[in-house]
């Protein structure tokens, strides 16, 4: 996998925040028909829980069972009780190893937390990348197509830690939650497949990926604009790159669902042999999660 690139998404935003040149700002595909529930949680964004859609057999995704965000570094103890009352027993945590390292979440001591990394850092790419973005060797080009990259290989390089993520997930027995970065590209690919598995067709599943811009828009564009007004400091850093690392767009999950046809022919196949799961054990799944 290109790993120039492989982004962590909010790590290169907080560089790209303090530089820029000046030009007109992108308006992003928003999520419509807003059946989820956005919960406002200090310092923790994009937290929400996956429920209240219905799937191609009628049958309705039952509220407060799985949900999502971007990472718990800031999380409060003020809002540890949140957390309690939404009945949350585990965490799993989709970040690399470098990324925890440097913003470990903070939770309640009660909540299990578990990390599987579909990719890791080697060899310090990350901040490799960030000396060229500043440097303006990266352009909002580049940063569109490594992003497409990075979709198409997420759900097939390493098919045995997906299918570890998405298994984890749908086996448990209580609420779960489950995030990365920012809490939209790993964890909306990962979205993106749970409800697949759960038989919701792609308006549905598209529409709850881009309910991320309308849950991250007041931070995105709070960065943009900081970013536009302090640009003399990084002169030569295209603000197009911050924009595309910052909104989620419906081509980069295409991507991952056409990587998916392309290597094993379709959803179904992919759901079967890279996640083991039978149309049995799917069955079972689409009781479990639905009403």
């Amino acid at each position: 996998m290109n790993k120039l690139i492989k982004i962590s998404v909010t790590t290169i935003s907080l560089f790209c925040i303090l530089s820029c040149k000046t030009q007109n700002f992108e308006t992003p595909e928003y999520g419509k028909n807003e059946t989820e529930n956005g919960i406002a949680i200090r310092k923790v964004y994009n937290f929400r829980t996956v429920g209240n859609i219905k799937n191609t057999e009628g049958k309705v995704l039952k509220d407060s069972v799985l949900y999502r965000s971007g990472h718990l570094h800031k999380l409060k103890k003020k809002s540890f009780n949140t957390l309690e009352k939404m009945g949350i027993k585990e965490v799993i945590d989709l970040r690399n190893s470098k990324e925890i390292a440097q913003k470990p979440d903070e939770l309640p001591k009660e909540i299990v937390y578990k990390n599987y990394s579909a990719f890791e850092d080697e060899g310090d790419q990350l901040d490799q990348a960030k000396k060229l973005v500043l440097k303006g060797k990266v352009n909002g080009s580049d940063a569109d197509k490594r992003m497409i990259n990075f979709y198409r290989e997420y759900v097939t390089e390493k098919p045995e830690t997906i299918k570890r993520i998405i298994t984890e997930i749908l086996e448990s027995k209580e609420p779960i939650l489950y995030h990365c970065t920012a809490g939209k590209d790993r964890t909306g690919i990962i979205t993106a497949l749970i409800l697949s598995i759960l038989k919701f067709d792609k308006q549905t599943i598209y529409n709850e990926y881009l309910l991320s811009n309308n849950y991250r828009k007041d931070l995105v564009q709070k960065r943009l604009h900081l970013a536009n007004n302090l640009h003399f400091l990084y002169p030569k850093m295209d603000v197009q790159v911050l924009e595309k690392l910052s909104w989620v767009e419906k081509r980069y999950l295409d991507a991952a669902f056409e990587e998916v046809n392309k290597k094993y022919g379709s959803m179904d196949a992919y759901i079967q042999q890279a996640l083991g799961i039978s149309e049995s054990k799917r069955n079972e799944y689409i009781e479990k999660f639905t009403r």
